[in-house]
This record gives structure tokens, C-alpha cells and sequence, in this order.
């Protein structure tokens, strides 16, 4: 257990000093059981917004270490006053089963616009985002629908925030062939201090990550807060 918190602790040391937080997630999903951790930043400036996230998960049985890591960034870019932006987003990740075995995580480039809504006092805030998507050796011409939001209740004690991403990507299992993909990841957080958030993040996807039809997966969470 010592050996995990150090490799965690390294792992996440180099992007932390660029971040607004970091979180530590358990997964509780059927023959899951594995730690993951998120690196996650949102900065907003004067010609738009600047949003990335690193996932990475320990939960190879012949690996120690980072089994799989995962990450995107994307930038709005706007010079005019306006809730919508330009859109560019980049996709990308690798992992491993065994030392010596590896494989690759299809990146894709997204092009786009999104609006932006928010109330005077930026507790509620709602993004719809709708990109042409290139998924390499998959789809050339492809499409992506997105939707993020975040809720402050009880005076910012409570957080309630995630994604919705929806997205044309062939995909076999067996004989049978899909076409599009869902997946999204509410989170509720209790914000016990300024910095410290303990809650659950709820991974709802459709034939996402090789595997078909329906599946949620619950995890336990802490966050800190930069």
C-alpha cells in the first residue's frame, strides 16, 4: 500500500503545479476495483479558455505503475464579446496489460464552437459544444456533441458538475457492428473546506471502451482544490 501512495504521489507531482485539482477516484464498477487519478485545469482569459485533463489508472494486474493514461485539452478561442467560441480539442492516451505490452488509445482532433451560459453569480454554468470529429484509422469524418455544466447549491457546499459526450465511432463486437457512442460522468462533491472535496463521480457510458451496451460504474473521491 506504501508503494501505490509513492507511485501516485510521483505520477502526479509534475502536472499538479499546473493545476486547479486534483482527484483520487475508487472504482466500485463490477470487476473493477482500481484506483484512478485526474489532473484537471479550466482558465479562461481574455481571447478565450484554455481546459485539460490527464486520467491515469493502476489497475493492471502485471503492471505497476500507470496501467493506462488518458488525456485531452482543448482550446476557445474568441475576439469578440460573445458567449460562443471557436473550438479546437485534441484526444489521445496509450496504456499497457504487461511490461512489454502495449497499446495505443485512437487520438482524434475536434473542430467546433461551443455556447456558454452562466447566471450573474457563476453558480450555475452550462456549456453545449458541436465538433466535426477525425478519429485516426477509425473515421475521417466524424461528429461529437457535448454538454458540461456545474451547479454550486448550499451556498458552494455542494458541487454538482460533469460531462455528456455523444459521438459517431464504429465499433464491433463479435458479429454485430455499433455506431455511436455515449458516455458521460456526473460528479457531487461536498466541499468540506476551501481546498478538500469528498464525493462520487458516476462513469455512464454506451459501447465505450470495448465494451457493448450499457454500463455504470460508481466511484468514491476525494479532490483538492488548488
Amino acid at each position: 500500500m506504501k508503494q501505490l501512495f509513492r507511485i501516485l504521489l510521483l505520477a502526479l507531482l509534475p502536472a499538479a503545479a499546473l493545476a486547479q485539482n486534483v482527484q483520487m477516484h475508487y472504482d466500485l464498477g463490477k470487476d473493477r476495483r482500481y484506483v484512478t487519478t485526474t489532473v484537471e485545469m479550466f482558465k479562461p482569459d481574455a481571447w478565450g479558455s484554455t481546459f485539460f485533463f490527464v486520467d491515469m489508472d493502476y489497475n493492471g494486474a502485471d503492471v505497476n505503475g500507470v496501467s493506462q493514461s488518458y488525456w485531452e485539452i482543448a482550446r476557445g478561442l474568441k475576439f469578440w464579446k460573445s458567449p460562443f467560441e471557436m473550438h479546437v480539442e485534441y484526444n489521445g492516451g496509450m496504456g499497457q496489460w504487461q511490461p512489454g505490452g502495449a497499446f495505443q488509445i485512437n487520438d482524434a482532433w475536434l473542430f467546433g464552437g461551443n455556447y456558454t451560459w452562466n447566471n450573474a453569480d457563476f453558480t450555475r454554468i452550462f456549456t453545449l459544444q458541436a465538433m466535426y470529429k477525425t478519429i485516426r484509422d477509425k473515421h475521417d469524418a466524424s461528429f461529437q456533441l457535448t454538454g458540461v455544466w456545474t451547479l454550486h447549491l448550499m451556498n458552494r457546499k455542494v458541487t454538482f458538475s460533469g460531462f455528456a459526450d455523444f459521438w459517431r465511432e464504429d465499433n464491433t463486437f463479435g458479429t454485430e457492428t455499433t455506431r455511436y457512442v455515449f458516455l458521460s460522468e456526473p460528479q457531487l462533491w461536498y466541499n468540506a473546506t476551501e481546498h478538500l472535496s469528498l464525493g462520487t463521480e458516476v462513469e455512464i457510458s454506451s459501447n465505450f471502451a470495448g465494451n457493448k451496451g450499457m454500463m455504470v460504474n460508481p466511484t468514491l473521491a476525494a479532490k483538492w482544490n488548488f
